[in-house]
């Protein structure tokens, strides 16, 4: 497995991470037991960098991995976020500075260690100054309960004015062919700052890997429904959309998903996915994009084929979109 540096700080991760969302509820009901062998399987192939957050499954899915890795806790890094619950009025955030110490805690204690590698704030409180919040949060890598701090979903001003106040080491944003927001200003922002651009859903929420063509291939549970690129409508118009990649697939001999990974790998070395999946299967072959070179000819195709605007749909329900590019 590569690695690559972990934006300013001194943690070094293997290439590619392992985004762990999908081992709670999110699209349709977990396996504890496969996430865990998933885990573990993880570790074998090098992988190093674990994704979760306080949201996912309440606090759950911290525990599910606190759990699964504590016997390599030496040989990984964990990252969680904070500032989003979830109750059954719906979702919430929060970057209350004493709310966020309680989080800091939390978190330890469900992840089973004594420090936080990388601590996110998933999404700012349009309610809180973010210098507070940050600042809280910086309080606590000088009390040595986290390593390096990161943050989501932020526009560059955001990035410059919190990395004043503490150093910015990751920045956790969507990013994939179909979903290039980052590119300009946020990238650009990160490369100033030496903040690495840690990726979520490079797969589009799995509508690369060429599995999702129709609503009929969601199970029952599944939260896109609720997205609109996954809409019946929207899905039958975005479809023609792999065809680049389904050739590139056939000519180099992987998976399309390798493809896609492939693609944001090559966007530079700062870069560092975290494709998300709970079942070994799909992991092995999303590990196997590390070793898929792309040349000049296969990525002036996908540029080609998918500008800014390729995808029909916003990448997000209209619920999220206002705690994004805050």
């Amino acid at each position: 497995m590569q690695t690559r540096k972990l934006g300013n700080s001194d943690i070094e991760v293997s290439a590619l991470g392992l985004g762990c969302m999908s081992m709670s509820p999110f699209y349709g009901d977990p396996d504890d037991t496969e996430s865990i062998a998933t885990l573990h399987r993880a570790v074998e192939l090098g992988v190093t960098f674990f994704d979760t957050a306080i949201t996912y499954g309440s606090g759950g899915n911290e525990a599910l991995i606190g759990s699964a890795l504590k016997d390599h806790r030496d040989k990984v890094v964990l990252a969680t976020k904070f500032g989003v619950y979830v109750t059954p009025k719906g979702i919430f955030y929060s970057g209350d500075p004493h709310y966020c110490h309680m989080c800091c805690d939390a978190s330890l204690y469900r992840l089973k260690t004594d420090v936080i590698d990388l601590w996110y704030l998933h999404r700012v409180d349009p309610d809180v100054p973010v210098e507070e919040t940050w600042s809280a949060m910086a309080e606590m890598v000088q009390a040595g309960k986290v390593r390096a701090l990161g943050i989501c979903e932020v526009v560059p001003e955001t990035l410059r004015k919190i990395h004043a106040i503490h150093p910015v080491s990751a920045l956790q944003s969507e990013y994939s062919l179909w979903t290039r927001d980052p590119e300009g200003g946020v990238l650009d922002a990160c490369r100033e700052l030496g903040v690495s651009l840690v990726p979520y859903s490079p797969l589009g929420r799995g509508f690369f890997t060429g599995t999702v063509t129709n609503q009929t291939d969601l199970r029952e549970g599944d939260r896109r429904f609720n997205f609109p690129r996954f809409s019946e409508e929207n899905l039958e118009r975005n479809v023609p959309l792999l065809d680049v990649i389904k050739g590139i697939a056939e000519a180099k001999g992987c998976t399309m998903g390798q493809v896609a990974i492939a693609w944001v790998l090559a966007q530079g070395e700062d870069i560092i996915p975290i494709p998300g999946t709970r079942r070994r299967t799909y992991l092995e072959e999303n590990v196997g994009a590390v070793d898929v070179k792309l040349d000049a000819e296969n990525l002036a195709k996908l540029d080609q084929a998918f500008p800014s605007d390729a995808a029909i749909g916003h990448r997000l329900p209209e619920v999220q979109q206002r705690y994004v590019n805050q």
